[in-house]
């Protein structure tokens, strides 16, 4: 398999709809191993539309670029309730890609 599955969670504000189904924002990425590219990705918002909102800006990026412009579309573009959740998931994604890539040099 050429790819690896990775979540990144982040605690919900009140007051919004996927809190009555969720405690936390879930936000995961399928990324191609060799090049840290996003090939697929999906989160835990409530409609479809801003699941297919949040994979738009997410599918394509490559994580060797490191986080911060998917976080900057984030803050620019999504105006919702779970903006702040949606960039902390983001970045506890990128967390978590950082010691994949760090586990896979220890095994080399």
């Amino acid at each position: 398999m050429n790819t690896v599955f990775i979540a990144g969670h982040a605690k919900l504000p009140s007051g919004m709809a996927a809190k009555s189904i969720y405690e936390t924002l879930t936000i995961t990425a399928e990324i191609d191993k060799k090049y840290g590219v996003i090939v697929n990705a999906g989160c835990t918002l409530a409609t479809d539309h801003g699941k297919q909102f949040v994979q738009t800006i997410l599918k394509g990026h490559s994580l060797q670029d490191g986080i911060q412009f998917p976080i900057d579309q984030i803050k620019k573009h999504y105006l919702g309730k779970a903006g702040n959740a949606l960039a902390s998931a983001l970045m506890d994604l990128f967390k978590q890609y950082e010691q994949y890539q760090k586990s896979i040099v220890v095994q080399q």
